[in-house]
């Protein structure tokens, strides 16, 4: 079985979602799965959500990103990290394993 590296969480990704878990009161970790879909073959998607048993953990400072099994290969060495722009602000994934992306970034293709 081949190791897949998990991806890499940077530091304004931690403390965006520590600063959602302050506002809310709440202690959820964001998952990023992907999934089947979008105009590219591929999505990701990404919420709050409790931890499960069979998940990757990824701790830092101010809070906890989590993968499920079957998403993990396809997030291998990418990048989970936060931004502000002017069209607004969201969490997003550098992955050097998409051959393509749609402009919105959300979906890609392998």
């Amino acid at each position: 079985m081949a190791l897949t590296l998990p991806p890499k969480v940077t530091s304004r990704a931690f403390a965006r979602l520590a600063e959602i878990n302050a506002a809310t009161g709440e202690d959820k970790a964001l998952r990023v799965a992907v999934e089947g879909g979008g105009c590219s073959g591929f999505q990701y998607d990404i919420t709050l959500d409790a931890p499960a048993e069979d998940d990757v953990v990824l701790a830092g400072d101010g809070g906890t990103v989590v993968i499920d099994p079957v998403s993990l290969p396809f997030l291998e060495n990418a990048t989970i990290d936060f931004t502000e722009e002017l069209i607004g602000a969201r969490f997003v994934i550098d992955n050097p394993n998409a051959t393509s992306a749609c402009g919105c970034g959300v979906s890609f293709s392998m």
